[in-house]
């Protein structure tokens, strides 16, 4: 059974890495975990012991197939409980990160299998992330930031580059959630803001607010 900071570190090098594809310098998780490279240290080579991580010097450190495991486990409970305080207990979208971050180091699989069957087997959480299933797997849904689309392109927001609070209480006064349908009208030249159509509204977008948005065509 991992302690909590260790399955902290496995999420934050498993999110950090894109998805476990990349190394991951020791600086970017000391400042991913707001603690210091010293204390990162000494877990990577906690982790390695127990053959979760590799690591090479100046290279970084990845997971091991074992760590990728154990980090999509902890990716699963996370995303439940997100989708169980929105949809049961009406938590706001901004309003459940934190306390995710405090329930998915429940050490019960048979909770987490009730709990994904009493929500219906979601697919993806409040804020678009798809969740893996029993395990680890989940679906695969090419995207890429709305703001590189040309205009003309139609498709369907599907997640977001970050869950930053500010950023969610925007889109929600906006009610440009995931699964809305948008079309991109045009791309300023100037400031790079994007103008689209959603329904019968048309919304002018930052650059910095439709780099953001994740789209599928």
């Amino acid at each position: 059974m991992l302690s909590f900071a260790e399955e902290n570190y496995l999420k934050a090098i498993y999110t950090l890495s894109g998805e476990g594809k990349n190394a991951v310098l020791t600086n970017a998780l000391a400042e991913k975990l707001n603690t210091r490279p010293a204390s990162v240290t000494d877990m990577i080579q906690k982790l390695s012991a127990k053959k979760l991580v590799k690591h090479e010097k100046y290279y970084g450190v990845c997971l091991t197939p074992s760590g990728k495991k154990e980090a999509l486990q902890v990716v699963r409970k996370h995303r439940l409980w997100e989708t169980f305080l929105v949809k049961t207990l009406g938590f706001k979208w901004d309003e459940v990160h934190e306390v995710a971050e405090q329930l998915e180091h429940i050490q019960s699989p048979l909770l987490i299998e009730k709990l994904d069957a009493h929500l219906g087997f979601p697919q993806a959480d409040p804020h678009g992330d798809l969740i893996p299933d029993r395990h680890g797997k989940m679906a695969h849904i090419p995207v890429k930031p709305l703001h590189e689309f040309p205009p003309g392109s139609r498709g369907k927001i599907v997640s977001l580059q970050n869950s930053q609070p500010e950023l969610l209480r925007q889109l929600e006064a906006i009610k440009l959630l995931p699964g809305a349908v948008v079309t991109i009208l045009d791309k300023k030249a100037f400031d790079e803001s994007v103008e689209i159509q959603m329904g019968d509204k048309k919304i002018s977008l930052s650059k910095q607010i439709s780099q953001q948005l994740l789209m599928a065509l």
